[in-house]
């Protein structure tokens, strides 16, 4: 909804770390928001590999449907005994991809000494000189598409390194003087935290810088892993300038802690918008989805089943992905995740899981155009996350816990509470950063801004929030949201910033315990809450909800634009208890624009998703169920006025008098003309 222009006050993405000094910045398609997607699967090279099997994993990947390879080009395994260079293994692969039409994403892998960043001035060297190397030699074939710069970008802590040491030196003394200072209180320091933010992006376009010395045109991708927790260090916005596409990993063993197996899809779907919204203009794709078993790596283990894989690719492309690359094809050998995560197995032939996305991708290429031309529906809302939240809540969050409301990630848990409820009513959400979001539009009409429980509202983002509730947008609003400004200064009480916005300021916060209710008056309606209520002293807003004498919630018109105030968590609550029911409930009464999507569920189904595109004249509708059960299912909108054709059932489900049959775990795609 509410992506482009950006209302960041500060010009250090431009000028920090003198990043205009360090080269043009060149913008080449990888592909354009009109080709169709594809789909790949990571192909691991390794001494002792024969150029035989080389040469059957690529041929796996064409019989499997797939276009599109990384390869890690590690520097240990492109060195002689000597010293010096020995391309032949990696050749192999190359000439194999050229075979059979499979393009390469070279991926940069140089020796570090276990760091993810030079550790010195002398080491940041020798990766210069393994990109030049490895750039110009593997150019030349026909194969080679383009360049991951890194796996998985982004630190999350700054070590204590030369490298890091000089680079924080000079972005500190480049740093502006800040407007805002809390009114003089004594805060915290966060200059690690937006030192990362912006290092993270200058450390990306150094490497990009080098690879353009050699290589002008091929196409420049990365993948940030970890995005629920990473987008605290990670300002992808600020990429794309060096990009031609963004991508990520999401891997369910190592990524998604927040959730139970049952909301992968949706974890996976949550994954995506974070990176739709980081991408812009640039399309974009899941650059690592998890193919196989993890034995003794990653956190959670798991093996995907051959559903698992059907839904996850439908929902990249239901959220506008460009397609997906799987870690990985063929399970490597030695060291660390050996005879792992592949989707071959050991005799080299498909296992069920390559079946299933072979399938997913033959379903594309036989509508290729179809697909190319996909985009979103929007649905005008926006699901809203702020960095500064995160950064507090890790100076405050204890070790030991007790509470989900005061675990880490408390903050990202409420936004994906609303995603996930939001997807059972079938409306698709955005899920983006407040840095992200265009606050200078004439008009917000028929849009809705949701802030749950992000505890800093920094205070760049109070005049654009003040502007789109003027401007006719309904502002959504629960838990401790706004409780903090960006230096974790409380600004709760006299002088809250945000009072003429919200119609009040807050007069305590109390813990009540793990559930409690807030009850709404006319229409009632009872929300579980957990853990604090927030009492409100009404200005110009009218209470809706009451503990006594005290208001729990509130009503404000503003200009054109209302706010619907709950500062309790009511969202996390719900998620706690995995039934969105009354939240879905109060988002159909309250939300902008809902009634105007043209595909939505006509009622709240639990364990379900739906993305929802449009293709030309088409619609097209992905349904996910996760419930235990068989569902039958009638969509609200334009349903009824289109003729449905079923391009995809992997479990049997179908259309039968204008009623959708899915079955438990089934991926189903729709084609509405």
């Amino acid at each position: 909804m509410i992506s482009g222009t950006r209302f960041r006050f500060s010009k250090l993405k431009l000028g920090v770390l003198g990043l205009v000094g360090l080269g043009p910045v060149f913008l080449w398609a990888q592909t354009s928001s009109t080709d169709a997607p594809w789909f790949g699967a990571e192909v691991y090279i390794e001494p002792g590999q024969r150029a035989a099997d080389i040469d059957t994993w690529f041929r796996r990947l064409k019989e499997a449907n797939m276009e599109v390879t990384r390869i890690r080009l590690t520097e240990q395994y492109l060195r002689a005994p000597a010293g010096a260079w020995d391309f032949t293994l990696f050749d192999a692969a190359y000439r194999s991809a050229e075979k059979y039409g499979i393009k390469i994403y070279g991926n940069l892998s140089p020796s570090t000494g276990g760091s993810e960043v030079p550790r010195t001035e002398a080491q940041w060297q020798d990766i210069a000189d393994y990109v030049k190397a490895v750039v110009t030699h593997f150019r030349q074939f026909k194969s080679c598409y383009g360049w991951v710069p890194v796996n998985e970008p982004g630190i999350s802590r700054s070590p204590d390194e030369e490298f890091t040491r000089n680079a924080f030196r000079k972005w500190s003394e480049e740093q502006p003087p800040l407007g805002y200072h809390s009114h003089g209180y004594a805060t915290f320091n966060f200059a690690e935290d937006r030192f990362l933010l912006d290092f993270n992006g200058w450390y990306l376009r150094k490497l990009v810088n080098e690879i353009r010395k050699y290589d002008p045109s091929g196409a420049i991708h990365v993948n940030p892993d970890a995005i629920f927790q990473k987008i605290a260090v990670c300002d992808l916005r600020s990429w794309t300038p060096f990009l031609t596409s963004l991508g990520g990993s999401a891997h369910a063993s190592w990524h998604f802690g927040y959730f139970e197996r049952a909301q992968y899809a949706v974890a996976v779907a949550a994954n995506c918008e974070i990176i739709r919204s980081g991408a812009g203009r640039l399309p974009w794709m899941i650059t690592e989805l998890q193919g196989g078993n993890n034995i003794f790596s990653g956190t959670a283990p798991m093996c995907p089943t051959a559903e698992e894989i059907s839904q996850w690719l439908w929902v990249t492309l239901g959220t506008g992905g460009k397609g997906a690359i799987f870690w990985c094809l063929n399970p490597r050998r030695a060291g660390y995740e050996s005879g792992e995560w592949a989707l071959l197995n050991f005799q080299n032939e498909p296992s069920d899981r390559l079946r299933m996305a072979a399938r997913v991708a033959q379903t594309v290429k036989r509508d290729a155009a179809l697909w190319a031309n996909a985009v979103p529906v929007e649905s005008g809302i926006s699901i809203l996350y702020t960095r500064e939240s995160l950064w507090i809540e890790g100076k405050l969050t204890p070790p030991s816990i007790g509470f989900e409301g005061r675990a880490p990630g408390a903050g990202i848990k409420s936004a994906l509470a609303y995603f996930e409820a939001l997807g059972e009513m079938g409306l698709q959400a955005r899920l983006q950063a407040i840095d992200d979001t265009d606050f200078g539009q004439a008009s917000y009409a028929g849009r809705t801004i949701i802030l749950s429980h992000q505890i800093s509202l920094p205070s760049r983002s109070w005049k654009g929030l003040e502007a789109f509730v003027a401007k006719g947008g309904k502002l959504i609003v629960d838990g401790l949201t706004g409780f903090y400004d960006e230096n974790g200064f409380c600004v709760m009480g006299d002088g809250f910033p945000l009072e003429k916005v919200f119609g009040g300021s807050l007069k305590e916060v109390q813990l009540i315990g793990n559930q409690f209710d807030v009850a709404l008056l006319e229409p009632p309606l009872t929300l579980p809450a957990h853990l604090w209520r927030g009492t409100i002293q009404p200005t110009t807003a009218a209470t809706i909800a009451t503990t006594g004498a005290n208001a729990t919630a509130v009503r404000n018109h503003f200009g054109k634009g209302e706010v619907i105030w709950i500062p309790s968590l009511v969202r996390l609550a719900c998620r706690i208890k995995r039934d969105y029911r009354p939240l879905a409930e109060l988002l159909t009464r309250e939300i902008n624009g809902a009634s105007d999507t043209p595909f939505r569920f006509a009622a709240i189904q639990p364990g379900m998703l739906m993305k929802t595109l449009q293709s030309g004249a088409s619609y097209l509708t992905v349904l996910i169920n996760k419930g235990p059960e068989k569902a039958t299912l009638s969509l609200k909108g334009e349903a009824a006025a289109r003729t449905p054709t079923l391009l995809f059932a992997d479990l049997g489900g179908g259309l039968t008098s204008g009623n959708i049959s899915i079955g438990p775990e089934e991926a189903m795609v729709i084609q509405w003309k």
